[in-house]
């Protein structure tokens, strides 16, 4: 990794075909596609990853079923597996999936399932694991099965509330990790970027979002929504971040 972060990949969480084209043309390196970011993300459709991959930029697919924690029953990981499938067979060039057991150890026999779901639909799929990792009891211990399932990288915070707290963290991960990249992200800010890049980390990966203003005041329309619209892309975030790496 030379000085500045150059060489150290720049990921920008999108919504939609018009959030990665943002992300693209302010210098992103790639996309996490989800839906509902402001439920800290959901599987996308088919058609959005489509579309997504049709502007170009390399979109990695989150695949996580419903809001919550992150232990899944059967039925779930059923899911999850076909939704893998979908998402690549759609374009996606990637997946970001993960799961826990009850006692908060990576749940590996669901894990060694979803990569081998990626990889029957293409050898070359990268498989993030997200940030299930940070409500893992012990986050670094989790970082050294990785290789063995099959993981391409991990998103993590250090398991703390933000990357930028959670930097120490971070920086054992990659120690121990080996080949499995480790990407730092939660909160991040451009500001953030340097003490990121000081981690080792492999990437680092932001939302970069701002409010669209299209809210509806009074009348919610579910138990999620606050009436106050929707996040679009910020491409100027996007930008800023990309010159914290060194352009």
């Amino acid at each position: 990794m030379s000085a500045g972060g150059a060489g150290v990949a720049l990921e920008v969480a999108v919504t939609s075909p018009a959030g990665a084209v943002v992300a693209r043309d302010a210098g992103a390196d790639r996309v996490e596609l989800c839906s509902g970011l402001e439920l800290g993300g959901l599987t996308p459709s088919q058609a959005l990853v489509e579309m997504t991959h049709e502007t170009g930029i390399p979109a990695h697919a989150l695949v996580r079923c419903r809001p919550g924690g992150f232990v899944l029953d059967a039925t779930e990981v059923e899911l999850t597996e076909r939704e893998v499938r979908t998402v690549l067979r759609s374009g996606a060039a990637g997946v970001v999936v993960g799961a826990l057991r009850p006692d908060r150890t990576l749940d590996e026999d669901a894990l060694r399932r979803f990569v081998a779901a990626a990889r029957s639909v293409s050898a070359t799929a990268e498989v993030t694991l997200h940030r299930a990792v940070d409500h893992a009891a012990d986050p670094v211990a989790a970082a050294v099965r990785l290789a063995d399932l099959g993981f391409t990288r991990v998103l993590t915070s250090g398991g703390a509330a933000s990357a930028a707290a959670g930097a120490g963290t971070i920086a054992r991960m990659v120690a121990a990790a080996g080949p499995v990249q480790v990407m730092a992200g939660a909160g991040v800010t451009p500001a953030d970027v340097p003490a990121l890049v000081a981690t080792g980390a492999a990437a680092v990966h932001l939302s970069a979002k701002r409010s669209a203003g299209d809210g509806h005041a009074g009348v919610p329309m579910g138990a999620g929504d606050r009436g106050d619209g929707h996040f679009v892309t910020d491409g100027a975030v996007v930008a800023a971040a990309r010159a914290a790496l060194g352009g």
